[in-house]
Formats: C-alpha cells, structure tokens, sequence
C-alpha cells in the first residue's frame, strides 16, 4: 500500500537526524524566535500557547499547523524584555506544564483511590441488608 506507517505520525525519525525541537532566531523582530516542533499537533502548541501568554516576559505567542498531514507545528515567541530570551520563556513554560501534569496526575490518582474506597463501603452495606 501506499500508506505511510502508522508511527510516522507521533515517533521521531531518528536515524534520519529528525529531532523533537528546533529554534531559529528571528532576523527582523528583536527577542524573537521560531520554534518547530515535530511530530506535534494543536493539543501541544494550544497548551503551550497559553501558557506562555501567562508569563509578563512575554510579549507574543502564536503558533500554526503548516499543513493538516504535515505532523508538526511552528510557534513564534517574542520576549518583551532584552534579558529574558525567547528559549528561556519555552523552557519555564515546558517546565510549568510538567508540574501540572504531575499534580494533575496525582489528583486524579487519590480522587480514584476516594471514589473506589467509598464504592467498598457502599458494598459492603448492601451486602449486610
């Protein structure tokens, strides 16, 4: 078939060099920068947006899919101030997704952990009656 394989759409090619991240410097708009991430969709770039709007440093953020079967994304970061660099705004913004994907994790796992002490207990008393 003339299909391409299945992973293509989420694993790196990397014994082709394909890596996750790249980043080039904007030439014309100062404390800017281009970053293409591979292998991502909006679920990525819609979350790391948000993100990074939240952060005073920066002044824009935006991103764009280049085609729908194209499995990348680009998003353009301009930092507000000259000492702050748009690759470091990325990375606090990596690193505060990360956080929250833990103490979400962990939130789900004891709310699961209430939910299923609560249905033991529930079932044992309608077990007595």
């Amino acid at each position: 078939m003339n299909a391409p394989e299945r992973t293509a759409a989420f694993m790196l090619d990397e014994d082709n060099g394909e890596q996750k991240i790249q980043y080039a410097p904007s030439t014309k708009v100062p404390n800017a920068g281009t970053f293409t991430f591979n292998k991502e969709d909006h679920t990525v770039g819609n979350l790391l947006r948000m993100q990074l709007l939240l952060d005073s440093n920066v002044h824009f953020a935006g991103y764009m899919m280049p085609h729908p079967l194209i499995n990348s994304l680009t998003m353009t970061v301009q930092t507000s101030a000259t000492h702050i660099a748009p690759l470091d705004v990325v990375k606090n913004a990596l690193d505060d997704l990360q956080s929250e994907t833990v103490s979400l994790g962990e939130s789900f796992e004891r709310g699961l952990r209430e939910w299923h002490e609560k249905e033991g207990e529930r079932g044992m008393r309608s077990r007595e009656l």
